[in-house]
């Protein structure tokens, strides 16, 4: 048995629950670890909520809440490959399967060695923020010097997406709040803070041509806001809005491999991206944490660390 905190119905965050889960076992393509820490992330509650049904709607209850994790591996399926017992790894966990508890199952082509050096932290970072920001810049494809803005440049994905861009020179300009002004700016962002008004008209302002491209990672008006302030329309990609498609742009292409947690992982340990954690949470507060991130005022990444 092992504690897990998930909700038996979908709702607000009053349906979440800690309880008890029965030992789980691996199927033919998954891989069984222990959690040694979990990110937290805006699709975590999303799930629960049960605005994306398509993804969760048809599967049983309970489900536990979180997508990624790092930890150790405990026991593998028969046709997982390139991986062994004991192995440190990070990864992507099955829908509803969750990763806020003491041990979880992960997808065998979605989890990766990682190096020795690398914090078990820092790890669980890498399935959502670190290679969807990886995914983003691989799809625009952007030559040395072109300007990109990302609109919600403070969270993890923001981050991440802003430091990779900065490694193959690429002008970063960044909007976020005004608590979000020093994490953008470490990264080498120039900063737009859009709670002082009227921020599409300063942008412009800044770049009258528009920019090469426009990631945005807020969605809703704040996408359409900003969507044409890209130079092309297809130079619009959004991380978490489909209805990017109806101003001409794209959502993200999330491959979800094994390589891409490996090249993120690489460039951790070799100090080339930060994920900038600005808290840890124990499991037992792992609500605390989510309700953060429910309320979009989280700055960098937030995790579960099982260490505390």
């Amino acid at each position: 048995m092992s504690t897990a905190l998930g909700y038996r119905s979908f709702g607000a965050a009053d349906v979440q629950e800690f309880f008890e889960r029965p030992d789980l076992s691996p199927g033919p393509d998954e891989v069984l670890i222990r959690v040694a820490a979990a990110g937290v992330n805006p699709l975590d509650h999303l799930l629960r909520s049960g605005k994306v049904r398509d993804l969760n709607g048809h599967l049983p209850f309970p489900q536990v809440m979180g997508m990624e994790a790092a930890g150790t591996v405990l026991a593998l399926g028969d046709d997982v490959t390139g991986l062994a017992v004991g192995d440190r790894v990070t990864g992507f966990a099955l829908t509803g399967v969750g990763t806020y508890a003491g041990t979880t199952l992960l997808l065998g082509e979605s989890t990766a060695r990682i190096p020795d050096n690398l914090p078990w932290t820092w790890a669980a970072t890498i399935p959502v923020a670190g290679t969807t920001a990886l995914d983003i810049l691989d799809q625009l494809a952007l030559p040395a010097g072109a300007s990109l803005l990302v609109n919600g440049i403070g969270g993890g994905v923001g981050i991440a997406l802003s430091q990779l861009a900065r490694d193959r020179d690429l002008v970063v300009v960044g909007t976020g709040s005004t608590a979000k002004r020093d994490i953008a700016t470490t990264t080498g962002a120039m900063f737009f803070d859009y709670t002082a008004g009227e921020v599409v008209e300063r942008l412009r302002a800044h770049h009258p041509d528009g920019f090469d491209a426009v990631v945005d990672n807020v969605g809703g008006e704040s996408l359409r806001a900003v969507a044409a302030l890209a130079a092309k329309p297809e130079t619009l990609v959004s991380v978490g809005d489909p209805s990017v498609t109806e101003l001409g742009g794209v959502p993200v292409h999330r491959r979800l491999d094994r390589a891409s947690l490996e090249r993120v992982a690489e460039l951790m340990a070799t100090g080339r991206l930060d994920p900038h954690i600005t808290r840890t949470y124990p499991l037992s507060r792992a609500q605390e944490a989510l309700a953060v991130v429910e309320s979009r005022s989280a700055t960098g990444k937030l995790v579960i660390d099982m260490s505390l």
